[in-house]
């Protein structure tokens, strides 16, 4: 995925200013961008949910909004696509897995916990585990949906938490 010199409005002061990454498998991409506003324009961007004024999302070299739609999930997206802060891990997984077209009953959503090691944490509120946790969490259940091969995480760094720690469940993923 590559978003090559994407940008929202006009400079100075642009709600999304001109940027470039580049993702691919075992090489996260990262992008740092100032303001509150400006993570969410550009996950919207690179997971082809909005068009840019300036500049091309690309998945393999090709311009196709449509294809990185399908294969890009927005995770942990402010505003767009975040679970409530007081829903359970449980409440999570069973929500994710119906999103992705599986039963969600009770032994599916403890098997998912169990697979991923988060048992402990099946009856705590989405806010009160640590960063790692959450994006772990998030991101193996976006990739349960059908077609789904790439993930965009928006700000994770706003829950706390090392960077590092994080970072490596991206690595990991």
């Amino acid at each position: 995925l590559e978003l090559d010199h994407v940008g929202i409005g006009e400079e100075p002061g642009a709600p999304l200013p001109v940027v470039s990454a580049v993702a691919a498998p075992g090489r996260p991409g990262v992008l740092a961008v100032e303001t509150e506003q400006a993570p969410v324009l550009a996950s919207l961007v690179a997971g082809g949910r909005m068009q840019p004024d300036t500049g091309r999302l690309l998945l393999d070299g090709h311009e196709d909004p449509a294809a990185v739609r399908r294969s890009f999930a927005l995770v942990d997206t402010p505003g767009v696509a975040e679970p409530f802060p007081v829903m359970t891990l449980k409440q999570i997984v069973r929500e994710e897995l119906a999103f992705a077209g599986q039963r969600p009953n009770r032994e599916h959503v403890d098997t998912v916990l169990d697979e991923l090691g988060l048992r402990d944490y099946v009856d705590t509120a989405v806010q009160r585990v640590p960063t790692a946790v959450r994006i772990r969490l998030l991101v193996e259940l976006a990739l349960l949906r059908d077609g789904v091969t790439g993930i965009v995480i928006t700000s994770p760094e706003r829950h706390g938490g090392a960077v590092e720690d994080w970072f490596q469940v991206v690595r990991d993923v």
